[in-house]
This record gives structure tokens, C-alpha cells and sequence, in this order.
């Protein structure tokens, strides 16, 4: 989801805070402290990043904190949590109160220049679209001329929207809420004919409906909305660490290297997977990143491959039930592609 930016003395004093604190090194002081300070959805956006009763997190963007944590330590449990909203997630990652963004959040320039953050890897490929009650008869977002429309405030998805209606020369109304849960509600109440946010988010929220079939997310993608971790800007070291943790999970997928059969592929005589695993007896891959040997092979071992992320979380073995689509590997006709590990 894409949010408006800080503007004005604020946010320049707060970005020049994050940077000075960037520039002292994430990763040392990760390591100083003995945990990964991971700023994760406030609103329980199942499948992504959502608490249970018991206190315990999961999701696609948990399960890459958890990752950092499992080749920084060796050990996923090495995590805490602060759940930030929409509003609140960007002060907290450039003020130093969060080491990482693991939060849907958007890549886009003005955060790369403006808000002095840094992306590189996309843990979900996903775009802006439209949920409405089957009762509504709508199969089309084209159809939803004079429509009102929940949207949350404080993000770009409202600019999206009256981008998306102007341009289709159609007339909406929109019912804007500062937080999600109120946008939530206003939808389950009928106050609005849609609901608009990115499509990732509209299978999370059907699920808090009181019944689930009664809704559908329209096929209309009306933006793009490439999500990923972020870090402070001038912190290329735990840059690295943060974006590799990701890659480690595609990679691990396309070598065919699973939770169930890690201990069994470490045996492998691939030149490319001992080297990935750390059992290669010269490769310093670890040591470049300042992590252990094995980092690789601990994130394996914590969270599984991207695959298996995304299915438990997102996918088929999820409630969620989303296609693999965009985020399928590059072999399989997706866009998810590791870098070489060499």
C-alpha cells in the first residue's frame, strides 16, 4: 500500500536522524542487541503479517523477518515486533525505532530519494483493486460508475482511485477512513459499494467478513504495487543481509531445497548448492555479509523456501487461496528471481 509523504521541518529532522543513525551500522547494533526490531502491520493483514490470541506472529512479511533473524543469529525466534499503521510505519523505520520495514509496502521513487529509504528486493508483487457483495452485481470495476468507495486515507491508493475513475470517464464517491479497520467495518456495514486497496489486502479483509462468499475482488489490477522490506538509506551492510534473506528464500526454491530436505541437499555434490549452503570448505559468502557460514541454510531451515512461504501464508494452503501469478518463479512465467549466490 502506498502512503503520502512526510513533508516540512518533521520530516526532514527525522530523516537526518534516521540517517545518522544508518550510518553508525544496523547490523552491529542488531548484533550488539541480540534481536531484529521488525515493524509489521498494525491491522492483522492475515496472510501477511497478523497476531493470534496467543501472541504470536506470522505472515509472508513476518516469515522474512524471521528470516533476517535466522541468518544474523541462527535463530528465527530472534525477533520483536512493533506493528505500525499505514501512518505511523515510515517515522518509525527513519527515527530508528524499527531496524526494518516487513510491512506491504511500496517501492516507489520518492521513498527510494525523498524519504530516504533503500528497496531492492519485492517479497510480493501486487497491484490496487477493487472488492464489492456479490449481491451488487458488479463483475467489473468498469461497471462501478456512481459507486461509493471505501478507501483509507493517508495513502496514494486515493489518488489511484480517482486517477482510475477520471480516466474511465466515471463519477464515484469516496468514504475515506484514517484507519483500516474502520474502512473494514464501513464496507461489512454497507456504507459503501466497494472497497479499494491493494489486492493482496481485499483477500485478507474478505476473510474478516461475516461470510466471505458473499464477496468478490474484481479482476481490475489498476496500479502496480511492488511490496518489500526497507531499511535506512547509507546502510548498505544490513541492506545487503535484509535484501538477501529474501533472495535466499527464492534461490533455495529454484535449487528445489525445502525444510523437509535441507540436511539430505547438503550433501550435494552441486557446486552452486554446497556454495549456498556453506559447505563449500573455501566460499566466504558468509563472511562477506558479516553473517555465518550456514546463513543460508539457517533461513532454509527457519521459514522454508519462497514457495513454501508464500503457499502456508498466501497460497493454496492458506485461506487466502492466492494464485502463485506474478510471484511465481522466472521459470515458471513469474517475476520472483535470485541473483546469483556465487
Amino acid at each position: 500500500m502506498t502512503s503520502k509523504l512526510l513533508t516540512g521541518a518533521l520530516g526532514a529532522a527525522i530523516l537526518a536522524l534516521g540517517a545518522a543513525g544508518a550510518q553508525a551500522g544496523t547490523l552491529d547494533d542488531v548484533k550488539a542487541k541480540g534481536f531484529v526490531q521488525c515493524g509489521v502491520n498494525g491491522s492483522n493483514l492475515a496472510g501477511f503479517g497478523a497476531q493470534d490470541s496467543a501472541g504470536n506472529w506470522s505472515g509472508l512479511d513476518v516469515d522474512l523477518c524471521k528470516a533476517v533473524a535466522a541468518a544474523v543469529f541462527g535463530d528465527a525466534t530472534k525477533v520483536k515486533y512493533t506493528p505500525l499503521s499505514a501512518k505511523d510505519r515510515f517515522p518509525a523505520l527513519q527515527s530508528g525505532e524499527v531496524d526494518m520495514l516487513a510491512r506491504n509496502t511500496t517501492w516507489s521513487t520518492s521513498r527510494d530519494s525523498q524519504l530516504g529509504f533503500d528497496f531492492r528486493a519485492v517479497n510480493y508483487y501486487d497491484g490496487q483493486g477493487f472488492m464489492v457483495k456479490k449481491e451488487l452485481g458488479v463483475k467489473s470495476a468498469l461497471e462501478l460508475n456512481g459507486a461509493s468507495v471505501c478507501v483509507q486515507s493517508g495513502t496514494t491508493t486515493e489518488l489511484n482511485l480517482a486517477d482510475y475513475f477520471r480516466a474511465n470517464k466515471m463519477e464515484f464517491k469516496p468514504v475515506v477512513f484514517e484507519a483500516q479497520d474502520e474502512a473494514d467495518a464501513a464496507y461489512n456495514a454497507g456504507r459503501c459499494d466497494a472497497y479499494t486497496t491493494d489486492a493482496s489486502g481485499l483477500y485478507s479483509i474478505r476473510l474478516k467478513m461475516a461470510n466471505a462468499d458473499d464477496h468478490m475482488v474484481l479482476p481490475e489490477i489498476i496500479s502496480k504495487e511492488p511490496l518489500g522490506p526497507a531499511v535506512r538509506q547509507n546502510d548498505s551492510k544490513w541492506f545487503d543481509v535484509v535484501t538477501w534473506a529474501h533472495y535466499a528464500m527464492v534461490a533455495a526454491e529454484e535449487f528445489g531445497i525445502t525444510q523437509a530436505n535441507l540436511e539430505e541437499m547438503k550433501k550435494s555434490e552441486n557446486p552452486d548448492i554446497k556454495r549456498f549452503l556453506g559447505e563449500e570448505a573455501d566460499s566466504t559468502l558468509g563472511a562477506d555479509l558479516g553473517l555465518p557460514k550456514d546463513w543460508a541454510a539457517q533461513v532454509i531451515m527457519a521459514v522454508g523456501n519462497y514457495g513454501e512461504s508464500f503457499e502456508r501464508n498466501v497460497g493454496q494452503g492458506s485461506p487466502l487461496k492466492i494464485d502463485r501469478g506474478l510471484n511465481a518463479l522466472w521459470t515458471k512465467g513469474g517475476l520472483q528471481y535470485a541473483p546469483p549466490v556465487r
